[in-house]
């Protein structure tokens, strides 16, 4: 595999564009990044100084939803739009306190797939499925994931910083409504989305500038994305006051206000 900027890079990937999921890569300190999203992201840090942290704190988010649907018996994983893979992945935090938990990850962007793979390819109880998240079909229907999944029993689904990423068009509520269906009783979806304000709305221009679009959403319609699963305390709330509610020392930086959080089980 050919490389840029010390990064493989997979057939068809062009480096000179930014993408989301390499933007989110530098911010978190990785190295699976291009020089273009290197100053792309450098140009929203100086617009947007609170992007970095709100990063580092949907990162923790992840792990501490990860920890929550273990301590709740939960052995499978499914990751939606799991991105490039870096500290903190959902296998590592399973498998260091339950060895035989299960993860699939999803995504299909060329380098988070490629890398992913990579990273996985001595390990047991994981494994990554190419695929647009919100093809519910392609991604049930794959062979690896009747394989590592079970969905009589209860699952964890993590859609973290995925549906701002998904137009209307697509129709992102109907797409989580099928994957809520197939829960088992038992099981918990953990989610994080962009609020929509004049702030986000500037970063809504910026991205267009990358392969990822961004759509920002209100309160009202992101709490839709749970339907009648039972949400958590805190409820529906911004990534650092959630993160406060279960005990974890945050910065309580205002933007980073714009990206709510939320953890929900099905009964």
């Amino acid at each position: 595999m050919p490389t840029q900027d010390g990064v493989r890079v997979p057939s068809g990937v062009d480096g000179s564009v930014p993408s989301a999921a390499r933007i989110y890569d530098w911010l978190l300190g990785g190295s699976h990044n291009f020089e273009a999203d290197r100053r792309f992201g450098q140009q929203l840090l100086a617009q947007h100084p609170y992007t970095r942290h709100m990063a580092m704190l949907n990162r923790n988010f992840l792990r501490v939803a990860v920890e929550m649907m273990l301590e709740a018996g939960i052995r499978q994983f499914l990751d939606l739009g799991s991105g490039i893979p870096t500290v903190g992945n959902v296998h590592e935090i399973a498998h260091r306190h339950h060895p035989e938990s299960r993860v699939l990850y999803v995504d299909n962007e060329a380098v988070a797939v490629a890398h992913t793979e990579i990273l996985l390819k001595d390990t047991e109880n994981a494994t990554m499925v190419q695929s647009d998240a919100c093809d519910v079909d392609a991604v049930l229907g794959d062979e690896r994931t009747r394989e590592m999944l079970d969905l009589s029993q209860p699952l964890g689904l993590l859609a973290v910083t995925l549906f701002h990423y998904v137009a209307e068009e697509s129709d992102p509520a109907r797409v989580m409504a099928r994957y809520r269906d197939v829960l088992a009783p038992g099981s918990v979806l953990a989610m994080t989305h962009l609020f929509t304000d004049r702030a986000t709305e500037e970063i809504v221009e910026l991205m267009r500038r990358t392969q990822n679009n961004v759509f920002p959403r209100t309160r009202e319609e992101i709490a839709g994305f749970f339907g009648d699963l039972d949400v958590e305390e805190p409820g529906l709330a911004p990534v650092s006051s959630w993160l406060a509610h279960q005990g974890i020392d945050v910065d309580q930086d205002a933007g980073a206000g714009r990206l709510l959080a939320g953890v929900a089980r099905k009964r």
